[in-house]
């Protein structure tokens, strides 16, 4: 953000519209979550959507985060002991989590890209990214989710039926209700207009 000068025109249209979509409330739930997840260590950011992008930056926060959701032997992000100073490992650090939420099961059209978080271009995608994340570690249920389940809705789970041959065979004879009826179906009375007339 330091070397990018102010937006004019069509570009600060846009740049506005996408900052509007970012949610005050939902930063604080998220904060919380965070908090919850990773412990009172990873601190609290200043309010703001400003404030949540420097917390977030250098992308320990969101590692540890990532990391809290599998269990002891099977962290999928190493954090460096001493938070990243240099701007590619920073980056490096938060493509490192991206990776980790796909692993995860975020979907890919719900990762935000490096530069939305690292250069703020789009915090609500950030957001987004985290409620997809938050939302499949309460579907998933398997412990390592801390925090209150009601902060996140949980992902529609697959429900396997199972159809015994009888019951397969038995369907084969019903017609189903959106191919109508057949009863009482009769051409009588039909008319298609009047006869073409000839002149001659």
């Amino acid at each position: 953000m330091a070397n990018k000068g102010p937006a004019y025109g069509m570009s600060r249209d846009v740049q506005s519209k996408i900052e509007k979509k970012y949610d005050d409330e939902l930063e604080d739930r998220l904060v919380e979550w965070i908090v919850a997840q990773c412990g009172a260590a990873v601190g609290r950011p200043e309010r703001g959507r400003l404030g949540f992008q420097v917390w977030l930056k250098n992308g320990i926060v969101l590692s540890r985060l990532v990391n809290s959701l599998y269990p002891d032997g099977a962290k999928p992000v190493k954090i460096p002991d001493a938070p990243p100073t240099m701007v590619f490992k920073q980056m490096e650090q938060i493509a490192q989590f991206l990776k980790a939420a796909e692993d995860y099961g975020v979907v890919k059209t719900d990762v935000f890209q490096t530069v939305d978080l690292f250069e703020a271009k789009d915090m609500a995608a950030v957001q987004r990214t985290l409620m997809a994340l938050g939302s499949l570690a309460v579907t998933k249920n398997d412990g390592h989710y801390h925090g209150d389940p009601n902060w996140f809705m949980k992902k529609a789970q697959e429900h396997k039926r199972e159809f015994t041959e009888s019951q397969l065979k038995e369907g084969k004879n019903v017609i189903g209700l959106q191919m109508g009826t057949n009863k009482g179906a009769s051409q009588a009375g039909m008319s298609y207009g009047r006869p073409r007339q000839i002149i001659s």
